[in-house]
């Protein structure tokens, strides 16, 4: 297990290795997605990279999709 790390100068801290996740509710599907998520959180993942502007080019999205999938009331959220 890799222990977390300060970020900057902050009180936060965050697992070493971010989880990209501009494909989730895109190209990856919920499931798939949630798989993906708690995976990383098992292995103490904690920092997650999502913008909404990801997907917003793709035809058929308007943007959020990663955000949808991870958002708040997920029982994947962080």
């Amino acid at each position: 297990m890799t222990s977390l790390r300060k970020l900057g100068r902050s009180d936060l801290e965050i697992f070493p290795l971010n989880l990209g996740g501009n494909v989730f509710g895109w190209t990856a599907d919920e499931a798939t997605s949630f798989a993906v998520l708690d995976a990383y959180a098992a292995a103490g993942g904690n920092f997650v990279d999502t913008a909404d502007s990801y997907s917003a080019f793709a035809p058929g999205n308007q943007g959020g999709e990663s955000e949808t999938v991870i958002g708040w009331g997920s029982p994947h959220a962080f």
